[in-house]
């Protein structure tokens, strides 16, 4: 059974930074791509960043150039470094594991961590 726990929010004044971090369980963590994706109030899910098995990343242009999505093997961990939070950043930010190759409509979920930017 997979289980994603998603750790490191919190609140935080613009310019700040936070660091999320989501431990999985329950799969062969290097064969999966991981990814973030946040759901801010009264917003769709979106997709925040994502890294491949192989360590290819992809960003939002949102976030692009602030954040950095990293994973951890040996850990079976994957990482969000957030920097240069703005307002907008603030949402529920979940993990997302899904087998390389896979539809996303297969991927499991982590339950989410909240991130405010507040001054």
């Amino acid at each position: 059974q997979v289980q994603l726990v998603e750790s490191g929010g919190g609140l935080v004044q613009p310019g700040g930074s936070l660091r999320l971090s989501c431990a999985a369980s329950g799969i062969i963590f290097s064969n999966y791509i991981m990814g973030w994706y946040r759901q801010g109030p009264g917003k769709q899910r979106e997709l925040v960043a994502v890294i491949t098995s192989d360590g290819s990343l992809s960003y939002s242009n949102s976030v692009q150039g602030r954040f950095t999505i990293s994973r951890d093997n040996a850990k079976n961990t994957v990482y969000l470094q957030m920097n240069s939070l703005k307002f907008e950043d603030t949402a529920v930010y979940y993990c997302n594991a899904v087998l390389t190759g896979a539809p996303l409509s297969s991927s499991s979920w982590g339950q989410g961590t909240q991130v405010t930017v507040s001054s």
